[in-house]
């Protein structure tokens, strides 16, 4: 064989080679998480969907996917971050309210007894709610959570909270939206809690978030000051359980192709998402991990998983191990 055609031929393979490299060495996307049947259903779900010309392609605009955040995007013990916020919210207000140091919940929460708010219940919580997030326009307090979530720690760990997000969650958000799929967050949390730094931990742009939300109230400005709307001490949507769905369609407009959460809250958006027709994904996160997180499900005050567990299996929804499927948990790991 002539040189020159030797070394024609050899070029042209080199380019074939160079070429195809992508493909045959093509990086992991979800490297936090360890070979097995989870991450494979991911992977398998995320190309039957994207194929063009395949049986369950889906079109872009079509591809919504929905998380979760308390326990599934992000550290939930020893209690929801939202709750810290409130309880810090008491203190620093405390000053301007005497009264405070004998009603409860708020004596309990100075007394840093949180078993005695716990106690409360429900109507605790919101009467938290309602001291430490209403009273101010949406300005400030947007203000107030931005500063806040800063520098908060969570209470056992001493870690920022931002830093307990998850990274095989964050990774998988990323493979999503590298595949055309609109993500949102459908927390029970507080909307207006959420989207002051979601675009920052988690890529997750504000109008991507759905959450309880309290009323709302346009005031014009007096004497020549700019309007602004305020917040009020009155539950407006409570986005958990059967309100999932809802706050879906009034939010999004759009049922979900994939669903993501990790307690019976969650059981509603992840039977609506995967009852219909089409290839569908619906997993939760199984806090199994006593090592290196928490282990909990049924007995939990927060993140309780039960109902959704013991329905899993029938309805198809995939178990994600904490402690089988991550390689890695933390960004600090």
């Amino acid at each position: 064989m002539p040189l020159a055609t030797m070394v024609r031929r050899l070029a042209c393979l080199a380019a074939i080679l160079v070429t195809a490299a992508p493909a045959l060495g093509a990086d992991d996307p979800l490297p936090s998480w360890n070979d097995g049947a989870n991450k494979s259903a991911i992977v398998e779900f995320v190309e039957a969907v994207t194929r063009e010309g395949g049986a369950d392609y889906v079109a872009p605009a079509d591809r919504v996917a929905t998380f979760d955040n308390d326990g599934t995007l992000w550290s939930e013990q020893p209690m929801y971050v939202q709750l810290a916020f409130a309880l810090d919210r008491v203190k620093a207000l405390a000053p301007e309210h005497p009264e405070w140091t004998t009603t409860e919940p708020f004596k309990s929460v100075l007394a840093g007894d949180i078993a005695g708010v716990a106690a409360g219940g429900e109507k605790a919580v919101l009467e938290l709610i309602g001291a430490t997030h209403a009273g101010m326009s949406t300005d400030e307090f947007d203000t107030i959570v931005s500063d806040w979530i800063k520098t908060a720690k969570n209470p056992k760990t001493e870690r920022l909270n931002t830093a307990m997000i998850y990274t095989p969650m964050v990774e998988l958000i990323d493979y999503l939206k590298a595949n055309e799929f609109e993500v949102f967050i459908v927390s029970g949390g507080g909307i207006a809690f959420m989207r002051p730094w979601t675009a920052k931990v988690y890529g997750i742009e504000p109008e991507n978030v759905v959450g309880s939300s309290i009323k709302l109230k346009y005031e014009a400005g007096e004497a020549g000051a700019a309007p602004s709307i305020m917040r009020l001490d009155e539950v407006d949507f409570i986005d958990d359980g059967p309100g999932k769905p809802v706050g879906i369609v009034n939010h999004i407009g759009k049922r979900p192709i994939a669903a993501f959460g990790n307690s019976d809250g969650d059981f509603e958006m992840l039977a609506w998402t995967t009852s219909a027709p089409g290839r569908r994904l619906g997993m939760i996160v199984h806090h199994d991990d006593a090592a290196r997180e928490v282990a909990y499900d049924r007995q939990s005050h927060f993140g309780k998983l039960d109902r959704a567990m013991d329905a899993a299996p029938a309805e198809g929804w995939h178990l994600i191990s904490m402690k089988d499927d991550w390689a890695t948990i933390f960004p600090a790991d």
